[in-house]
């Protein structure tokens, strides 16, 4: 049986092209203002603020770019706007009508920041109401996970930032992420069967830890929070690798799941040391290392593990009876 999600799912590629081929232009116009900017704020909920936390950890691993993320009411709520600041607020959802996120661009707007939308619905509210709109190219998405959607966020965070950087080999990771689309639809036909066994294994597992450093921490809170929370209905948890020694160390015991991401970043060598005590202790680990997926720069890892992530939590859900691009709560309650 096919769900929504796994068409969803096999429209990343295209989207990701037509994103770009549309919207490159307005990215590089952003990618200006963030160089003149002495603060640039990431506001989003979800998923979309698991891409901002990857591209934020992602930046400060290669760049000085003075970069903060909140939530939306967070940002909403903080006293520390100044009107007249010399900032940029980019705002990110999949709708562009999240509440949360909404106020806040409109609060942004109040405070004279100049404002950017990255969103998927055209006619939405964000992208009317921002200074600078950027139209994700997915058509509408149903499924909950965020796959298109996922993909085209981050890799515009990337794009805008990554140009506006110092990072040494940020002209090789910009080449690279415009042929992530072609990675994409390869890992899509590479690795669905392997982690469709994966799942079928875990199927009776009830919580997952996730695990990972630099921007796979934010790929590990999208996991955890709107993948296997939300599409497959299991209990997880997010964590930095290096707090593994924190909380979890003395919850890591024998066939407790744990994913972990591994790219080889400085801060690794702690992860490492998590995943050999998780497998000294038999813990169920599922270990993601970039080198047995794709040969790109480092930082760009998220955009490559959420494919087989993608097929993991999808057959885990229907190993469970359970559509995986449905809700049972989420768009019912209102804040």
């Amino acid at each position: 049986m096919k769900y929504k999600m796994y068409d969803e799912m096999m429209e990343q590629p295209n989207s990701l092209r037509k994103t770009f081929e549309d919207e490159l232009s307005t990215m590089n116009e952003v990618s200006e203002l963030v160089k003149k900017a002495d603060k640039v704020y990431l506001i989003g909920c979800g998923s979309s603020i698991s891409t901002c936390y990857s591209v934020r950890d992602a930046i400060r691993m290669t760049t000085a770019l003075n970069i903060e993320v909140f939530s939306g009411y967070e940002f909403y709520y903080n006293k520390f706007l100044q009107k007249g600041e010399n900032s940029l607020a980019i705002f990110t959802s999949q709708s562009g009508e999240t509440s949360d996120t909404l106020s806040s661009l409109r609060r942004a707007n109040e405070f004279g920041i100049h404002t950017v939308s990255i969103s998927n619905e055209p006619d939405s509210s964000m992208i009317k109401e921002a200074k600078t709109p950027i139209v994700t190219r997915c058509e509408t998405e149903t499924a909950i996970l965020g796959t298109k959607t996922y993909v085209t966020q981050i890799a515009c965070l990337y794009q805008i930032l990554f140009s506006a950087s110092d990072y040494e080999n940020k002209d090789e990771l910009l080449s690279q992420l415009q042929e992530i689309p072609d990675i994409i639809e390869e890992l899509l036909k590479t690795t669905e069967e392997d982690y469709k066994k994966l799942a079928e294994e875990y199927k009776d597992e009830e919580i997952f830890y996730c695990l990972g450093s630099g921007p796979n921490f934010g790929l590990s809170f999208k996991v955890a929070m709107t993948m296997l929370m939300e599409g497959a209905i299991k209990h997880a948890c997010p964590l930095y690798s290096s707090e593994f020694r924190h909380g979890l160390i003395e919850r890591a015991e024998k066939d407790v799941p744990m994913i972990i991401f591994d790219c080889d970043f400085e801060s690794d060598e702690i992860t490492r040391k998590a995943i050999d005590f998780s497998n000294n202790l038999e813990a169920k680990v599922i270990v993601f290392n970039l080198k047995d997926f794709a040969d790109v720069d480092k930082l760009l890892s998220p955009l490559i593990f959420v494919v087989p992530l993608e097929w993991f939590v999808y057959y885990l859900a229907h190993f469970n009876g359970e559509d995986p691009g449905a809700t049972r709560h989420i768009g019912k309650v209102r804040y």
